[in-house]
């Protein structure tokens, strides 16, 4: 599967000045909601991204998506591994786990997101879910940024990611983008146009 021709069809594979979680500036962004807008699209992703799991031999009773940016393809990354579907929300210094759902001490669980940077968000996500018992298996994303190593992947972690080594990172495919700190931003002292956000807030 071509996962950076499938972001060019859906319009995801942004080019242009934008302002990133992290405080950095890149020229491209991956904008992964308008992959999940469409289910049948958003389901052959993730049913490639549940092979890659099984092949791989991870156990799991459950996916745990960080919200909101993971939640669409948390769900459908456990309905293509026909498991339960949580997600985690942010709150002051980390996440948590709300609406009712529980988990049972050393249920196997995946950490799911849309896109890994750093794996910061992931990395919050999981500490909230061992905190209650669970047992973090696998780490699992559409994309990578590069920042940390995939399973099957060409490049090495970075100092920048966030993931502990041990467990294992299934993503799809690699995408590594410049990024400046914003005095160092190209696009910013060209001053033609201002960083623009178009992710979530989350």
């Amino acid at each position: 599967m071509n996962v950076e021709q499938v972001y060019k069809d859906a319009n995801a594979l942004l080019d242009g000045h934008f302002l990133l979680a992290s405080g950095n500036h890149s020229s491209r962004y991956l904008q992964s909601a308008k992959v999940m807008e469409y289910p049948k699209k958003a389901a052959l992703l993730t049913d490639a991204l549940a092979t890659m799991i099984h092949k791989a031999g991870i156990e799991v009773d459950t996916v745990c998506a960080p919200a909101l940016g993971g939640v669409l393809t948390g769900y459908e990354l456990a309905r293509s591994l026909d498991v339960r579907s949580i997600f985690v929300e942010k709150k002051e210094g980390g996440m948590e786990l709300r609406r009712g759902f529980t988990i049972a001490k050393g249920e196997k669980i995946i950490i799911c997101e849309d896109i890994i940077t750093t794996g910061g968000s992931a990395l919050k996500a999981a500490k909230a879910i061992e905190a209650l018992g669970g047992n973090v298996v696998a780490f699992a994303s559409l994309a990578n940024r590069g920042f940390c190593k995939r399973v099957g992947g060409n490049d090495t972690a970075k100092p920048e990611c966030s993931l502990p080594e041990n467990i294992p990172l299934f993503a799809l495919d690699d995408f590594t983008f410049e990024m400046y700190a914003p005095e160092d931003c190209p696009l910013c002292k060209e001053g033609k146009s201002e960083a623009i956000k178009p992710g979530s807030k989350s």
